[in-house]
């Protein structure tokens, strides 16, 4: 069996490992204070160029969402999200566990955009209603699609004027970047949100995600509530080591970018074979329909996610490639894809 179910199926990059284990008796400061971490900021504040960025390192994306927004947001405020959104899907309530309500929408392609926020607005209009006050994205989305340059900048200005806190959900954020029909630079996220965060864990790390807070207002206290939530690590510098590997000599984007390629591979052939697609995704998760016959057949070579019901004879099937994805196995589902018809 060969997984296409997620890109964390593989453990880390062998320089992240060789970091760990070279630095692993050296003693240094808990909780994040360590001359790791510190490095780590620092190259990320020349990646994203600017030094006025607050940095902190969580160790997943569920528990960033999860702080982030109880931090962010007063009792009575709720989040705006669509539908698929990972904070509405898949984090086990945590959200409205901290007594946020989570305002979901329908999207076709997975983004928000200002006119779906403005009618949430229109009918959250009183106190005896939650309060939409922050805005929560990802990207790359949860269906593998991604925001431009205009999208963004139209979506925080609106924000912006309606007094809305937009949030960057970046579990696949290198996916993103690193896609052939991107239009945005890393740094450009600086000053186009106030806060979202860059994932490891899914693009190389063993775990991580560096959270980067852009407005001043949000910043005040916030390791008060890192350590409150449970997420401020004493072994701190596990997560500062990774990130100096991944930034200091671009291997972020190179993992990312074998993501993409892998999946754009597998992609093509499913197109040139005549399956639909759910959508084209221009990053490294696949959703094509099939007919249920033929998933039978690769389920007993190849692991991966049944994502929803078509018709009665057919199904979607979520592809998702790694950054440590082997060619050499994209190659053979390819073949086997060609030998089911």
């Amino acid at each position: 069996m060969y997984s296409f179910l997620n890109d964390y199926s593989e453990g880390a990059h062998e320089n992240i490992l060789n970091a760990l284990i070279s630095s692993n008796l050296k003693q240094s400061a808990g909780y994040g204070l360590d001359e790791h971490c510190e490095e780590a900021k620092v190259i990320l504040k020349k990646v994203l160029k600017n030094n006025k960025i607050d940095i902190h390192f969580m160790t997943g994306g569920t528990q960033t969402n999860l702080i982030c927004i109880s931090s962010f947001l007063k009792q009575y405020e709720a989040v705006i999200a669509v539908d698929t959104g990972h904070i509405a899907t898949h984090e086990t309530g945590a959200i409205e566990a901290c007594g946020h309500k989570v305002i979901t929408t329908k999207s076709n392609d997975g983004k928000l955009c200002k006119e779906i926020i403005g009618k949430i607005l229109k009918t959250h209009n009183n106190e005896h209603m939650v309060k939409p006050k922050l805005v929560y994205i990802s990207n790359s989305t949860e269906i593998g699609t991604i925001y431009t340059k205009e999208e963004l900048t139209s979506l925080y200005n609106y924000c912006k004027e309606k007094d809305l806190i937009l949030f960057i959900d970046g579990a696949r954020m290198g996916a993103a970047i690193t896609s052939k029909k991107n239009n945005l630079e890393l740094s450009n996220l600086v000053n186009l949100c106030d806060a979202f965060y860059i994932g490891g864990t899914k693009n190389g790390a063993l775990l991580g995600e560096a959270l980067i807070i852009c407005n001043d207002r949000l910043k005040e206290d916030f390791r008060y509530n890192i350590k409150q939530k449970g997420a401020l690590l004493a072994k701190g510098r596990l997560l500062g080591i990774q990130f100096i590997e991944l930034f200091k000599e671009g291997l972020f984007f190179d993992l990312a970018n074998h993501a993409n390629e892998m999946a754009l591979l597998i992609q093509d052939a499913l197109i040139k074979e005549g399956y639909t697609l759910l959508i084209e995704s221009p990053t490294n998760q696949i959703f094509p329909i099939m007919p249920n016959s033929s998933i039978e057949k690769l389920k007993e070579k190849y692991d991966f996610h049944i994502w929803e019901e078509y018709d009665e004879n057919h199904t979607v099937i979520r592809l998702v490639t790694s950054w440590a994805t082997d060619k050499d196995k994209v190659l053979s589902f390819i073949k086997d894809l060609k030998n089911l018809k």
